[in-house]
């Protein structure tokens, strides 16, 4: 086949015209697609670097899944040492019931003294009631007076011999507490009153039949002796605890009996216990129990080895036995961290018991808290470096659409301009057919 000749003109034209296409077709893709750099061919160092981009934000999108399970399982174990800490006010609140509920567990004693330690004849004798006769009788028959009986003229005395050595003296006893004080020939049996209430171990009294009572602050057996203190030696005296107590032994007083209320919050107490240790063991989320001693660890970047940054957040297990709560028993004697319910001592120390587990409990919930910031940072900080890693590797291939659009408007007339300037040069070369016409 012989080759077509164009002239230069036409040929010029053609191939202007063919840019011009190829040009439209160039943009056209990038309308299409949006991206001014589709592949390594366009731009290759653009390319490859928001590929880049793209990959460790993709990376790092998928930590976000990790990162948020570790708060969700850091919450869970947050809301459940909230709730144990519920259950620990409750059982505060069992045992504030228990101490209450005292009438029943106090040991009493009370003095046996025929008529009273004043009569009615010596409040005659006084013009006063016999409570207040017996409470102004001095307590030592001495100072030359020998009579114990109250006058008009003589407050009376209780007869208890004055010391020989050392001096007079009263001790008191309660479970593993003594407490012992002196009085001299001028102190009252209100005096006496005073100092016994003053103890803290026991209260005191007169009543109106003028007998006095002994009565324990605690449940634990109770123990008053009238005798001599000598060289910080305590000895009992009979004949003075008979003047005081008509009795001449008053060892180990107990109570009569225990306390209904309390026996019947013993099953309250336990039940409540029972149950920190059932919210611990629901207070995973995802396999992870936080108070379970589980460890969780979050991961924040894409790396490995020593570059890789995480954080491990390791529980602890939580129980009632792990805290230091004993369990409540009603009588007895308890073992380990057990609370006999009828013993205040033993009451006592489940009260202190309970505001040290709310301590570390506190504790333990601050620490989750702290964590917990560390992550949420992190979680924060992972979806602003994901965007800013898209927005860049998107400012590297995307297509402005506006300038690409008014890129297609210019080519589209320099085709048609081009079209234009092939169909003029081709009407110079129609020129040689009119020779023939």
């Amino acid at each position: 086949m012989a080759n077509t000749i164009l002239t230069a003109g036409v040929r010029q034209n053609l191939l202007t015209l063919q840019q011009t296409t190829a040009e439209q077709g160039a943009i056209q893709n990038r309308l299409a697609t949006g991206r001014k750099v589709n592949s390594a061919i366009d731009n290759p160092v653009n390319y490859f670097t928001s590929l880049g981009l793209n990959d460790r934000a993709g990376q790092l999108t998928d930590l976000l899944d990790g990162i948020s399970n570790g708060i969700q399982t850091i919450q869970a174990a947050s809301k459940g040492i909230d709730s144990i800490t519920n259950l620990v006010k409750s059982l505060q609140s069992t045992i504030k019931q228990a101490q209450n509920d005292a009438a029943a567990n106090r040991p009493k004693v009370t003095s046996n003294v025929a008529g009273g330690l004043a009569t009615t004849a010596e409040a005659t004798l006084r013009n006063s009631s016999q409570r207040e006769t017996a409470l102004n009788k001095l307590v030592i028959d001495g100072n030359g007076v020998t009579a114990n009986t109250a006058t008009a003229g003589y407050q009376g005395n209780l007869g208890v011999a004055a010391a020989g050595a050392g001096s007079n003296a009263v001790q008191i006893q309660a479970g593993n507490t003594t407490y012992t004080f002196s009085f001299d020939g001028t102190t009252t049996l209100r005096d006496l009153v005073n100092n016994i209430n003053a103890s803290g171990i026991a209260t005191a009294s007169v009543g109106n039949d003028g007998q006095l009572t002994v009565t324990g602050t605690g449940s634990d057996a109770l123990t008053i002796e009238a005798g001599t203190l000598n060289a910080g030696v305590f000895a009992a005296v009979a004949g003075d605890n008979t003047a005081l107590f008509g009795t001449a032994d008053n060892t180990a007083i107990t109570a009569s009996g225990n306390s209904a209320v309390r026996t019947t919050l013993v099953k309250q107490f336990n039940d409540l216990r029972d149950q920190i240790d059932d919210l611990a063991q629901d207070a995973g989320f995802n396999g992870i129990n936080l108070l379970g001693g589980d460890q969780l660890s979050i991961t924040f970047n894409e790396k490995t080895g020593a570059n890789k940054n995480k954080l491990d957040v390791q529980g602890e297990t939580i129980s009632a036995t792990n805290l230091g709560i004993g369990r409540a028993i009603d009588g007895g004697v308890p073992t380990g961290n057990d609370y006999d319910i009828q013993n205040d001592n033993d009451l006592g120390r489940a009260a202190d018991a309970l505001t040290n587990v709310l301590t570390s409990l506190r504790a333990t919930a601050s620490q989750l808290g702290s964590q917990l910031s560390v992550v949420q940072t992190r979680q924060d900080f992972t979806k602003n470096i994901v965007n800013t890693l898209k927005i860049g590797a998107d400012n590297l291939v995307l297509a402005d659409s506006n300038e690409e659009g008014a890129k297609l408007l210019a080519l589209n007339t320099r085709q048609q301009l081009s079209q234009t300037a092939l169909s003029l040069a081709s009407q110079a070369d129609q020129g040689v057919l009119r020779l023939f016409g």
